[in-house]
């Protein structure tokens, strides 16, 4: 048998970061995916899957994801249940992550980034010749 998934998207809101009873870290978030496909209009659909870590991955998730960061995720689908206050049966689908990949830097580091490559431009001897050292060793 195999539980088995993989997910790319983007957070909605900042990771939520809490302690069982036992000081086991434990974040939570939300990831917006895509759906392969468009509605009528040209508008795509998107899933709010709720992801789970645990332990150190927890704290780093905490640590360097916000909302909006393009993140993959690697884990397996989990369904609990629980009775609610008014005595019905709540059940929750959730994705418990073993991996977690930041795939874009923070929007801060970014902008420091295209600032940076602004001021230093490649191309600022444009039409002027290239020194080529002729000792290349391929």
């Amino acid at each position: 048998m195999l539980n088995r998934t993989i997910l790319i998207g983007r957070l909605t809101k900042d990771p939520d970061l809490r302690y069982t009873p036992a000081g086991v870290a434990v974040c939570q978030f939300t990831l917006a995916v895509d759906r392969p496909f468009t509605r009528d209009g040209g508008e795509r659909e998107t899933d709010f899957i709720p992801i789970v870590t645990w332990r150190q991955l927890a704290e780093t998730c905490a640590n360097y994801l916000r909302k909006g960061r393009l993140t993959a995720v690697e884990g397996r689908i989990q369904v609990r249940n629980y009775e609610n206050n008014e005595g019905k049966r709540v059940y929750v689908t959730e994705v418990i992550a073993d991996n977690v990949r930041f795939l874009e830097s923070s929007r801060q580091e970014n902008t420091q980034t295209e600032s940076r490559s602004y001021k230093e431009d490649p191309f600022s001897d444009d039409g002027k010749p290239l020194d080529i050292d002729d000792d290349l060793p391929f």
